[in-house]
């Protein structure tokens, strides 16, 4: 319980950082305790109570959010803390398993590597992948500390982290030694120092550029009001009439974004919505990004659509045929792909018949040439997946916009969690990140990291500010997640040593 207390008090909304290198201390001491009982069945039953339990508190929001769609969301809440529980307890018994077959190998080097492994996995896991708040995400809000994640990413940010840890832990398990205390706390400071120094030297030389001023709308519709057939044409005027209000403020816009799904249904019933968007903008002169669903004939001999979750882009002119329709490639489990069995199984279910997706992922990061500069989009969840924004830097883009729903989440932890993702993403790539959501938070993010011009949650909005980005291209996007990999081949090694010692003892 203390160590789920601890790991919710790192994360946002609680503006408590340092909490972060205590967070895990708990399960350090629960990984020594079955070390010095030499049993990793006990591990792998603490691992799985810890995971448990910690991930109950940190993803609460995920019942509490949906239960007033579904009440079977309950189901899907305990089957994500179970399933990551399962994983933990692995976790836990392979710390141990390690150490017994290689006491010369310490658990500061064996914990924080298959600690990083499985926060890796769980965001590799195909359709039901789910790399929410990793470790490293516990210091968006300290990013002076974290601006070496341009070097070694969020993982390489959760690696020093849980090393801290562990770390910090071994320091006090012995207070009658001085020396030992030191040996150990020692370290941890040069790191801290080191962390600091750089994060202050980074942000004084980083140049840094404004972009051009863009305009963001959260229409604050509520979720299930967007999809209620006699409230779609109200949704389209309280968009409309919004961007109309920021046109004559100042600083006028020279983009403008709406956030996920904005549009509430599809162009091909409703192409009235189109030209009034299209009017729109070519009135104003200013090109605009909306989220929409989109839905393409089925190639023949198949019949009807595949559907997607998807970004439209009009030119000044008012023109979007001559851009491509970029489809969200990461789509939330269940919500919008049911995983493993057809979508028809789900909606079978009463209760879930409206709440299981049939979305198709989409093929290809498109990056779009506007009058302030290249941009690439990541919708919604998106922007926990390092490898998105990373290939839109690689590939050119000048900054990246986010756009979400977040709707759903209520006035829970949620979208203040989701929100501190894109400070790791900014950091990693350098770039200037524009968000905009439904019901907020709509921010803007630096190359820094830092959070600017944030909306306050579930009120109608309309803003413009200035965004920056930089033109460095770090060394992360050159070389990718290194960390990731190198941690996920330590562990297959030490899988090795286990399988060879328990075959040929």
């Amino acid at each position: 319980m203390l160590g789920a207390i601890a790991l919710t008090l790192s994360y946002p909304p609680f503006p408590l950082p340092v909490v972060s290198f205590f967070a895990v201390t708990p399960a350090v001491l629960l990984v020594r305790q079955a070390m010095l009982e030499a049993n990793p069945r006990t591990a792998f039953r603490w691992g799985w109570w810890y995971g448990l339990v910690t991930n109950a508190l940190v993803l609460y929001w995920m019942v509490v959010a949906l239960w007033h769609f579904t009440p079977l969301s309950a189901l899907g809440y305990l089957g994500t803390i179970a399933i990551i529980g399962l994983l933990t307890g692995v976790m836990f018994w392979f710390v141990v398993r390690i150490r017994l077959a290689a006491p010369a190998v310490p658990v500061w080097v064996v914990f924080p590597v298959a600690w990083t492994a499985l926060e890796w996995l769980i965001g590799h896991l195909g359709d039901v992948r789910f790399p929410w708040l990793g470790l490293g995400t516990s210091l968006a809000d300290a990013p002076v500390l974290i601006q070496w994640a341009d070097i070694a990413g969020a993982r390489g940010v959760t690696l020093w982290v849980a090393w801290c840890n562990v770390m910090i832990v071994e320091a006090f398990v012995d207070v009658r030694r001085a020396s030992y205390v030191v040996r150990r706390v020692g370290p941890v400071i040069v790191t801290l120092v080191l962390a600091l120094a750089y994060g202050v030297w980074r942000m004084k030389t980083l140049p840094v550029r404004d972009v051009g001023v863009i305009g963001m709308i959260q229409p604050n519709e509520g979720f299930s009001e967007k999809w209620n057939p006699s409230h779609a044409d109200s949704a389209m005027n309280t968009l409309l009439s919004l961007s109309h209000g920021l046109m004559t403020r100042a600083p006028r816009p020279q983009l403008l974004v709406w956030p996920e799904a904005a549009v509430p249904g599809y162009f091909l019933d409703h192409p009235q919505w189109e030209r009034m968007i299209a009017s729109l903008v070519r009135e104003n002169g200013i090109p605009l990004l909306t989220g929409g669903l989109n839905a393409e004939p089925q190639p023949p001999p198949a019949q009807g659509y595949r559907i997607y979750n998807a970004v439209f882009y009009y030119d000044s002119t008012g023109d979007r045929t001559r851009y491509p329709i970029y489809a969200k490639h990461y789509l939330v489990p269940v919500t919008e792909r049911v995983p493993f069995v057809p979508v028809k199984l789900f909606r079978a279910i009463p209760g879930l018949k409206n709440w299981s997706g049939g979305f198709r992922p989409g093929g290809e990061w498109s990056i779009y040439t506007t009058p302030i500069g290249k941009l690439g989009v990541v919708i919604c969840y998106e922007s926990a997946f390092e490898d998105a924004t990373r290939t839109y830097r690689a590939h050119g883009a000048d900054f990246f916009v986010n756009i979400t729903n977040d709707a759903w989440f209520g006035s829970t932890s949620a979208p203040a969690q989701h929100a501190s993702h894109l400070v790791l993403r900014a950091i990693e790539t350098r770039m200037g990140v524009a968000r905009a959501a439904n019901s907020g938070i709509t921010e803007f993010v630096d190359p820094w990291g830092h959070a600017y011009a944030g909306t306050k949650l579930n009120e109608a909005a309309a803003i413009a500010g200035m965004l920056r980005t930089s033109d460095v291209i770090p060394p992360y996007v050159r070389l990718g997640d290194w960390v990731g990999t190198l941690v996920v081949l330590l562990t297959l090694g030490g899988a090795g040593l286990l399988l060879k010692r328990r075959f040929r003892p």
